[in-house]
């Protein structure tokens, strides 16, 4: 099993999860064709949105893949790109800040946007799980306050 960090703008990511779908690089089918079938992807978003989008330095989305290989939308658009089936988690987005120094795959820490601008990255699994816990942690603690578990 594979851990991948695909970067993107958090409105592509969130049409991404409406649609069950990865998709990155603006829809290269060589970075859709590294995963495959039960791998893990995690999304990181710099900013809200593709154009004239706001800093947002989070982590936005975590699915598995579902698929057995890369494939394109049907024919109501020109744009072509390649994508993947993907089952999203109910997660939170978490604030990159919560976890840099904890994860390994960022070296410098202080110039982490650098390393996250390719767009996208295999990862370990140690830095999956720590990025995936903080995400699902937000969940548990919404629910918790939601269902008045918590005090305020």
């Amino acid at each position: 099993m594979k851990y991948f960090l695909i970067c993107a703008s958090k409105d592509h990511v969130l049409a991404g999860v409406a649609g069950g779908f990865a998709q990155a690089g603006h829809g290269r089918k060589d970075l859709m064709s590294k995963p495959s079938k039960g791998d893990w992807i995690v999304y990181y978003s710099s900013k809200d949105k593709f154009e004239n989008g706001k800093p947002l330095q989070k982590f936005t989305a975590v699915g598995r893949i579902t698929d057995y290989e890369p494939y394109q939308p049907g024919p109501s658009s020109d744009f072509k790109p390649y994508r993947r089936n993907v089952k999203y988690s109910k997660i939170k987005e978490a604030e990159i800040r919560s976890v840099i120094d904890r994860i390994e795959f960022i070296k410098n820490k202080k110039r982490r946007g650098f390393y996250l601008i390719s767009g996208f990255r295999e990862i370990n699994e140690v830095d999956f799980q720590i990025i995936r816990q903080v995400m699902k942690q937000k969940v548990l603690f919404y629910f918790l306050l939601i269902n008045k578990r918590l005090p305020v």
